[in-house]
């Protein structure tokens, strides 16, 4: 596929992934890695990417009243500085990819378990577990590029944790402000690469998708089967890159 059809790609992942409160940086990563080679400039487009996207659903949630910062406060005392840790983390090309794939997988399995899922009893989590919780996706969200929400906000609603727009608004903003940690990190780390050219062709389409996904959020529309299918396509690129990378199988 050309990859002048990315933008279209990419708005379709915003508008979906908007809508339920995420910024689609596994499936940025999922999509850039069939088309490019450079694996700072891949995460540094996904981190870019993610932001613009959950900006606007930040803003959204903070307007309408929705976003807590006593809930989120603990999740994001570690997992800013371990985001800003991990991205400054220099890796080969090869373990970075398979670092990647397990991400991917791991946010694929996350993904389907969101709209597969059986909730349990409703439960809370003492702030020394938010504290390590946090840290560890904040530290996974700097080495490879994902903002992270796509991990916390699966655990917290299997777990009944919250009301899920306020979920969907914390994992929002978590993805915005270790999005940024990450990006920070990769500037003083010198590995922040990016087709400014390319960049600003994305930013445009997911811009537009995640201003529209929003919207359709506050519509309540069912958009589970596209989940679903969003989760099959990162958890196949995810085994797709730990084949190559790991085994040279190519599938």
């Amino acid at each position: 596929m050309p990859i002048e059809y990315l933008p279209i790609i990419f708005f379709f992942i915003a508008l979906f992934y908007s809508s339920v409160g995420f910024g689609g940086g596994s499936s940025y990563l999922a999509i850039l890695s069939l088309f490019l080679t450079d694996f700072y400039e891949i995460r540094s487009t996904a981190l870019v990417l993610n932001m613009c996207v959950v900006s606007i659903g930040t803003i959204m949630f903070i307007r309408h009243h929705i976003f807590s910062f006593k809930l989120f406060w603990p999740f994001v005392i570690s997992s800013i500085p371990l985001a800003f840790l991990g991205a400054q983390l220099q890796l080969s090309q090869q373990l970075f990819f398979l670092i990647l794939g397990s991400a991917l997988i791991l946010s694929g399995l996350f993904l389907l378990l969101k709209y597969l899922q059986k909730k349990l009893d409703s439960r809370d989590f003492s702030n020394p577990k938010k504290y390590v919780l946090g840290g560890m996706v904040g530290l996974l969200s700097g080495i490879s590029g994902i903002g992270g929400g796509i991990f916390l906000s699966p655990i917290l609603n299997i777990v009944n944790w919250a009301n899920p727009r306020i979920i969907a608004a914390l994992a929002s903003v978590f993805i915005l402000v270790n999005s940024l940690a990450g990006l920070i990190g990769l500037q003083v780390a010198g590995t922040f690469e990016i087709n400014y050219n390319l960049i600003l062709q994305l930013i445009v389409a997911v811009i537009l998708g995640g201003t529209i996904g929003s919207y359709l959020s506050s519509k309540k529309l069912n958009l589970r089967f596209l989940g679903i299918l969003t989760a099959i396509l990162v958890f196949y690129v995810g085994l797709r890159l730990i084949l190559k990378h790991g085994f040279g199988i190519e599938i």
